[in-house]
Parts: C-alpha cells; sequence; structure tokens
C-alpha cells in the first residue's frame, strides 16, 4: 500500500470551527504525519459545510480520510489501513488495575523515599495497600450507582441489602485513609476486614464455583475488568492488611 508515490500522500477533511475543533480529526493528522504521509489537510470550517461534506460523501462523521482517490475513513479506519491495532472498546482487560496497582506503588516508594530515604520499608507495603484502597474507591465514586448495580451482579451481601454496594466505596475509602495515617484503627481494620471478606467470598463464588463470566466493578461501574483473580487478590489484600494492622502493635513479625 505504501510503495508508489501516491500512497504517501492523504487528503484529509476534518471539522476545524472556531470555538471547536475535532481531536479525532487532529489525532488522524499525527497519525498520517508519523507514518510519513504528507497529509493535505482540509478544514470543514462551519456545521453547514461539515453537514455538506457528509451528505456529499455518504458518510456519518468526520474525520474521513482520502488515499490514492480511495476514501479510507476515519481515524480508527486508517489505523486499520496501516495495519496498527484498534482497540475493542468492548473487550475485556486487565490494564485499568495494573496501572492503578502501578501507580500506587510508585507513589508508596515515593512516600517510603520522602520519609526515610529509603524505598525498603514496611511501612512501603503498608502505604501501597492504603493507597490502591483509595484509589479503588475513587473509581467506584466517579459513579456509585453503574458500581452499586454492577455490584450487584456477584456480591452475596449487596444481592441481601441493596444499599451496601452505595456504602462500600465510601468504606473502603475510609478506610484507606485511616490506614494511610496510621490513625483510628479501632474503625479501619473492622471495616477492611469485613468488606474484604465478604467481597472475596463473593468473588471465589461467582468465578470458581458458579464458572461465572462477569465485569469486576473493582475500578467503577463501567469498566471492563474481568471477574476473577485479580479481584480476588485486591479483597485478598485489604483482609492481609487488616490483619497485619492487628498483629503490629504486638510486634509480631518486626
Amino acid at each position: 500500500m505504501a510503495n508508489d508515490s501516491t500512497a504517501k500522500r492523504a487528503e484529509l477533511h476534518r471539522m476545524v470551527y472556531a470555538k471547536h475543533m475535532c481531536p479525532w480529526g487532529l489525532k488522524t493528522l499525527d497519525l498520517l504525519r508519523r507514518e510519513g504521509y504528507a497529509a493535505d489537510d482540509r478544514h470543514l470550517s462551519s456545521p453547514e459545510e461539515t453537514e455538506a461534506f457528509k451528505q456529499k460523501h455518504d458518510v456519518k462523521t468526520t474525520p474521513q480520510t482520502f488515499i490514492g482517490g480511495e476514501r479510507i475513513g476515519g481515524y480508527e479506519d486508517v489505523r486499520r489501513y496501516l495495519g496498527k491495532p484498534v482497540r475493542d472498546k468492548k473487550a475485556v482487560t486487565y490494564r485499568p488495575v495494573i496501572a492503578l496497582f502501578a501507580m500506587a506503588a510508585l507513589m508508596a516508594l515515593a512516600a517510603s523515599w520522602a520519609a526515610f530515604g529509603t524505598v525498603v520499608r514496611v511501612e512501603a507495603a503498608e502505604w501501597f495497600i492504603a493507597i490502591s484502597m483509595c484509589l479503588l474507591a475513587l473509581q467506584k465514586l466517579k459513579d456509585v450507582e453503574s458500581f452499586a448495580t454492577m455490584f450487584l451482579n456477584y456480591d452475596l451481601l449487596a444481592q441481601r441489602w441493596v444499599r451496601y454496594g452505595y456504602v462500600y466505596p465510601f468504606a473502603e475509602g475510609a478506610a484507606g485513609v485511616l490506614m494511610m495515617a496510621g490513625a483510628l484503627m479501632w474503625v479501619s481494620v473492622p471495616i477492611a476486614l469485613f468488606i474484604g471478606t465478604v467481597g472475596a467470598v463473593s468473588v471465589f463464588k461467582a468465578v470458581y464455583i458458579d464458572r461465572r463470566e462477569l465485569k469486576c466493578a473493582c475500578v467503577g461501574g463501567d469498566s471492563n475488568v474481568p471477574l476473577g483473580f485479580v479481584s480476588l487478590t485486591e479483597n485478598l489484600m485489604m483482609v492481609a492488611m487488616a490483619v497485619w494492622m492487628l498483629l503490629k502493635p504486638m510486634g509480631v513479625g518486626l
């Protein structure tokens, strides 16, 4: 496709209004240039001009790219034409959870370095779990309604008491903040122990006993994270943190 003289030239039609510039058009222009195409960047400068273009070419959206006289389509169509992967918005993925835990780990190590001048500290592990809980709660709090709805698919307590799904994000966030601060352990430890245990049992039953294929609500109600090992690990981390905080004052393991 990219060997003849015309293959390296592209014609791009995108919306560029006085108060709006189509982000997909900019992404397409950037992609074409990075791939070595000389892009004839044609602006659709008004809604009327955009509508006339759509009717002329019988398309529903812009931007639209033409290469060698052939209409390729929008941004994702151009990616396919160039042999690049296109993300399936419906595909399940662990990426949100991996990104969240990675950021929590980096924040915990940074806090340990700032406080003690080293990352090799028990506190770094404690902060990792506490920060993870806070970040997970934040994802749920973005849309509590959606989270509570997805949560009902598998959580045993929420299925008996629906309001538990609405309480859960606040409880998880509160426990994480208190554990991070090392304050009011008589509040945070029971919360983490309770929600972690119920969550672990619920996930284990749904995935390993009932063999159900569900999406996890751990990073919010709009995620495509599959319910499984990662979800179980999240809950077991909370249980482990709660147990550790109970044993720590006794000097166990120190």
